[in-house]
């Protein structure tokens, strides 16, 4: 089933977000800290027309890490989350698994989206992390470490 991009309900816009939580062994996660937003980010962004929440993770995987092959990959969550009062962003939160040598590394976004071009920094925080994550992108972070 796709989910549409924007949905407005009673003068608020509802926009489908799709977010992966990406492990390594048991205990590492990967972060950025992308422009934009202080604190420690995940892969996430706009599910598109058409595209399942799963299909969309997948993709912003890609276009954000450079990651193309996972290991699995399973729903944790999906909420409403406020930020502006007119707007709700339906969260679709994934944990996926990989096997990646790299500590650290730089990569260059793909896609069409407004980040397509900017310089991700990518690195492994240990798990349980006590750092605070931009736009509360750590609400279920609990559920995979």
């Amino acid at each position: 089933m796709s989910a549409e991009t924007e949905v407005s309900a009673g003068g608020v816009t509802y926009v489908q977000k799709a977010c992966a939580y990406i492990t390594r062994g048991d205990s590492e996660l990967l972060v950025f800290e992308g422009p934009g937003h202080e604190n420690l980010q995940i892969p996430k962004g706009t599910i598109e027309s058409g595209e399942t929440p799963r299909e969309a993770v997948f993709r912003e995987i890609v276009e954000e890490t450079g990651l193309g092959a996972l290991d699995g990959t399973r729903h944790v969550a999906t909420d409403v989350w406020r930020r502006r009062p007119a707007r709700r962003y339906v969260r679709h939160f994934f944990h996926a698994t990989v096997h990646e040598p790299r500590d650290e590394w730089t990569h260059t976004v793909t896609g069409e989206g407004e980040e397509s071009g900017a310089e991700f920094e990518l690195s492994w925080v240990e798990l349980p992390t006590g750092s605070e994550f931009a736009l509360s992108l750590d609400d279920y972070v609990h559920l995979v470490a």
